[in-house]
């Protein structure tokens, strides 16, 4: 049983089949693919999946909160499987490569800015876009 689909029984969601094999193609997925890229890659295995069964799917994963939906510039939504390590991400411009940082001194800023403005930070959500500098290797993707 994947991660995706352990998460759908411990909250009693009914995976047909077709839920299923969403589930599992999520659950392998190493970037933040949307609804299109997801389609495509699950009716490789199963033709008979509309894309209208991968969006209802998708919407109802995240409203269980097993999904999260990220909406990076003026691009589709993405999704990736929710967790509860919280990581960032970069953009790349030109791509739209996906990469997940973190970065301790990022963290320890964002909770001092919500000090000095009278909060105690309980959650947030940090996007960077970027274009890749010449000659520069790349760090972790998940595109």
């Amino acid at each position: 049983m994947n991660v995706i689909e352990a998460k759908c029984r411990g909250r009693g969601i009914r995976l047909t089949g077709q839920r299923r094999l969403i589930a599992q193609v999520l659950s392998e997925a190493t970037d933040h693919p949307d609804a299109a890229e997801l389609h495509r890659r699950v009716v490789q295995r199963d033709a008979g999946i509309s894309l209208a069964t991968v969006y209802r799917t998708v919407k109802r994963f995240e409203a269980e909160g097993i999904l999260e939906k990220h909406g990076f510039h003026d691009g589709p939504a993405r999704y990736e499987p929710t967790s509860k390590a919280h990581h960032d991400h970069l953009i790349d411009a030109d791509t739209g490569l996906v990469i997940e940082f973190k970065n301790e001194a990022v963290e320890e800023l964002q909770r001092e800015i919500a000090r000095q403005l009278g909060f105690d930070l309980v959650g947030h959500r940090l996007v960077l876009y970027g274009r890749r500098l010449k000659g520069k290797g790349r760090g972790k993707s998940k595109g």
